[in-house]
């Protein structure tokens, strides 16, 4: 079915960041047909159906390209800690941190873990989002990665997932993209205490073929940090992934810089995330890579980090940059890229374009999905977010507010609220 979208000002957030005011779409079913000026619309089109949007603002939907999504329990307690002064990763070694999430995930059964995750979800979906990156990593054996990508999986795929819950508002939300990440290598589990080489061979040897097979990942994940693994280890895991011909991503130089960007950059990573201790010649070396950084302001404010990623070198370089929420319950407990969005800006001194394209364009770049999504041009989803804003100045200013006043997913609306 054509559908015409009239009186609206468009974001095109293609490769030149056309903007149509006053503008129109039209998509055929779930593509988009045309975009352009209302002025230049197509002689003889005859749409079945209209759609005015009274002179709202309208982008691509937005894309949330490192998530945490899917975990069970909460961590507000070592929020307290850190708020008196105990760092991250002294919470991390004495058997906190991440370690506390895998235990309430592990005893979590998938269901449990899809009731958990949906209102997250649903958070980010009423602000606009309708593409979805979300990782394992809080299981930390074979079966509990397993289980988090499955939920992953299911509430990207299964219809009115959210009606599950009995909740109304809930159940439109399986209407959004998601794409998975294996992050076996986030953490050493207990029982491979001294052992992380081996636990290594066991995540790249083992657990990434078998979870492959199942269909469960759609790229590879680690982090690369001093209390985490190094990049050598990091490495083994990419190897693997490359034999599978699977795409990686590297959690990288958010506490120090262990080499994990540079290593990420020789196998042409999608993405570098965090990226607060990256060097210029580091990111010189992601420029020539092509790969994205994405910056994660959140965790950057939640764990109260003074030095910020290198933002003119990456300017500088072309590096394209996207943001993210970085939803988890530890160093990111919020579930909003709006908020990621403002941060972004205030913290790291992004530009109100540079917010927009980086949870867009680059942020679907960053799934490789650039190609289906992230820009309003021809033959791409037609995957919308309508904002109730005067300029586009507001998307990265407001903070407690969404302007976001419909969800066009597909061609149909998905969520419609007043604003």
């Amino acid at each position: 079915m054509v559908t015409l979208w009239r009186n609206l000002n468009v974001a095109t957030c293609d490769e030149a960041s056309r903007i149509h005011a006053p503008g129109a779409v039209l998509t055929d079913d779930a593509r988009i047909a045309w975009v352009g000026a209302e002025r230049d619309l197509p002689a003889g089109i005859r749409p079945a159906r209209t759609i005015e949007l009274g002179g709202r603002w309208l982008t691509p939907g937005l894309v949330d390209c490192h998530t945490h999504l899917v975990f069970a329990g909460q961590r507000a307690a070592e929020f307290a800690q850190r708020t008196s002064g105990r760092s991250y990763s002294d919470i991390a070694r004495a058997g906190g941190g991440i370690l506390s999430t895998v235990r309430a995930t592990r005893s979590a059964s998938e269901t449990q873990l899809v009731e958990t995750t949906l209102p997250r979800l649903a958070a980010l979906c009423a602000e606009g989002v309708t593409c979805v990156e979300i990782k394992s990593g809080y299981g930390l054996t074979l079966d509990a990665e397993a289980r988090m990508l499955r939920v992953a999986r299911k509430i990207g795929s299964e219809p009115n997932i959210g009606e599950e819950l009995d909740n109304s508002a809930l159940s439109r939300i399986s209407r959004v993209t998601v794409s998975t990440s294996f992050l076996g290598a986030h953490a050493l589990p207990p029982e491979f205490a001294g052992r992380a080489d081996e636990y290594i061979d066991v995540v790249a040897r083992e657990w990434l073929p078998s979870l492959a097979r199942e269909g469960l990942v759609d790229a590879v994940d680690a982090w690369c940090e001093d209390i985490a693994f190094t990049a050598i280890q990091c490495e083994r895991v990419f190897e693997a992934a490359a034999a599978l011909r699977l795409p990686v991503r590297l959690h990288a130089e958010q506490l120090s810089n262990v080499g994990g960007s540079r290593m990420a950059a020789r196998h042409r990573a999608l993405s570098c995330d965090h990226l607060e201790y990256t060097t210029d010649d580091d990111a010189a070396a992601l420029a020539a890579a092509g790969t994205v950084a994405v910056m994660l302001p959140i965790a950057f404010y939640a764990l109260a980090e003074s030095r910020r990623p290198p933002i003119e070198a990456f300017r500088r370089l072309g590096v394209p940059m996207a943001v993210a929420s970085d939803a988890n319950p530890g160093s990111a407990p919020g579930a909003s890229l709006l908020l990621a969005m403002n941060m972004a800006r205030r913290l790291f001194g992004l530009t109100s374009e540079e917010v927009l394209l980086g949870t867009t364009r680059h942020a679907a770049r960053a799934l490789a999905l650039d190609g289906e999504r992230g820009s309003l041009t021809p033959g791409r989803a037609a995957d919308f977010a309508v904002w109730s804003i005067d300029t586009l100045d507001e998307l990265g200013y407001w903070a407690g507010f969404n302007p976001c006043s419909m969800v066009v997913k597909g061609g149909e609306i998905a969520l419609e609220r007043a604003v």
